[in-house]
């Protein structure tokens, strides 16, 4: 009956639309794993989406167990034609961008292609009720991927391109590995693949490597002045914190040493300017308000829309630890030591531990196999220094490339490299195609 009345409703919004304006949808009124279609408005400048559809595609909560039940996964697909190639993005968070009428992403429009977008589970609409945790597991999330793709390809027949952006970009490069034939190429963007929890290798990065000695010790500076200020800082970020009704596991001191420690990474992350850093004779207002624009407390807080990926890092995608070594003089933690599963974890999943599987299972694969593959980073993007290019060695392997462009950050993309150097990977992915 539910059926029933999700193809009337499908019906009344595109009542209005020319009939040759309904081919896709046609056809995806066909697969019974489609629960629901809305129509969506695609404004793209150049060669627009001829049809737009967000979709409520079904899947099982555990795949090896049906009986656990189903939920609804949040898909978008955006076409442009039933011969061209098709991108599929694997998300790694909540996709709702895919949304938006201007949204197109970098490779559908380098390549012409169609365009489907596929929120992660367990984020924003693609939730399942109860939300039970031990089946957020990155092999579930590439079963959901394979379902959607062996069902698409019953419409696009064409080469298929996988892609994601920093968790994405590690679900795209899990997703080759696991189901190496389900698509023709691989572009993960600015993927680490990270081998713990607490990593080890970026706090070297940090330290000794990325940018110049000039710029790491301007950042160091503004760290140790703003621990010094301590006694009227942290008073301005808890009241800054019950403004915004922020909530933490940890005291407010631990909160703001741990901002101060993330505050390097996200610098370079996004590749803000050194030359942005206040003078550390600024008064107390202008390094508050720098501090916060770069590493906000609530980073650290277990009530945030990116908790399912606090879970998925404590379990098995890993993540980075802070050195507090060089500030301990000044901080009111003695150790930073397992904070992700002290701070960033209730206390129901804190007990979460490490399987270091997936991380052996895809080094193995990627240091066995080439397939064609492109991976995108930036030059000093932290998350680089866990990155494939770190231990992959590609001078014997004709498909895989890995492309890293100087001073970038975690924002680089193929647009982001010189022209000679963009051009070689455009017509590298044109060639295959």
């Amino acid at each position: 009956m539910k059926r029933i009345l999700s193809i009337l409703v499908i019906l009344l919004c595109v009542a209005g639309l020319p009939a040759q304006a309904q081919e896709l949808l046609n056809k995806i009124q066909t697969i019974s794993k489609v629960k629901g279609i809305t129509p969506l408005e695609s404004k793209v400048r150049e060669n627009n989406f001829k049809e737009k559809y967000v979709l409520k595609f079904e899947q099982m909560i555990d795949p090896s167990n049906p009986a656990v039940g189903t939920f609804t996964q949040r898909v978008f697909v955006s076409h442009r034609g039933f011969n061209k190639p098709t991108v599929i993005v694997t998300e790694g968070y909540n996709a709702d961008y895919a949304g938006s009428s201007r949204y197109e992403e970098e490779l559908s429009r380098l390549l012409d292609a169609n365009l489907i977008v596929v929120e992660y589970r367990y984020f924003a609409e693609s939730t399942p009720n109860p939300c039970n945790y031990d089946y957020l597991t990155v092999a579930n999330s590439l079963v959901d991927l394979h379902n959607v793709v062996t069902t698409f390809k019953q419409i696009y027949t064409g080469k298929w391109i996988s892609t994601g952006i920093s968790k994405g970009g590690m679900t795209c490069m899990f997703y080759r590995s696991y189901y190496p034939d389900d698509v023709d190429i691989s572009i993960p963007y600015v993927a680490p693949l990270n081998k713990a929890t607490e990593d080890g290798r970026h706090e070297k990065f940090l330290a000794k490597k990325v940018g110049t000695p000039e710029e790491r010790k301007a950042i160091k500076t503004f760290q140790t002045e703003v621990l010094k200020r301590r006694a009227t800082l942290v008073p301005m970020m808890e009241k800054l914190c019950q403004e915004k009704k922020w909530r933490f596991r940890g005291s407010m001191d631990e909160i703001f040493d741990l901002s101060v420690m993330e505050y390097s990474f996200a610098m370079w992350q996004w590749g803000t300017p050194v030359s942005s850093i206040p003078s550390p004779d600024s008064d107390d207002q202008t390094l508050f308000k720098h501090l916060m624009r770069i590493s906000s407390p609530d980073y650290f807080s277990y009530e945030t829309d990116l908790y399912s990926f606090n879970v998925q890092a404590a379990r098995e995608l890993g993540y980075y630890g802070y050195d507090l070594k060089p500030f301990k003089k000044y901080t009111f933690l003695k150790d930073a030591e397992d904070y992700m599963h002290k701070i960033m974890l209730k206390e129901s999943e804190s007990n979460v531990k490490f399987n270091k599987s997936l991380y052996k299972y895809v080094t193995k694969w990627l240091k066995k196999n080439d397939p064609k593959m492109i991976y995108i980073y930036g030059g000093i993007d932290p998350w680089g220094c866990s990155g494939v290019g770190t231990w992959l060695k590609t001078n014997k392997k004709k498909n895989l490339h890995i492309y890293t462009k100087d001073r970038g950050s975690h924002s680089t993309r193929i647009s982001s490299f010189d022209e000679p150097t963009k051009n070689e990977i455009i017509n590298l992915l044109k060639s295959w195609l």
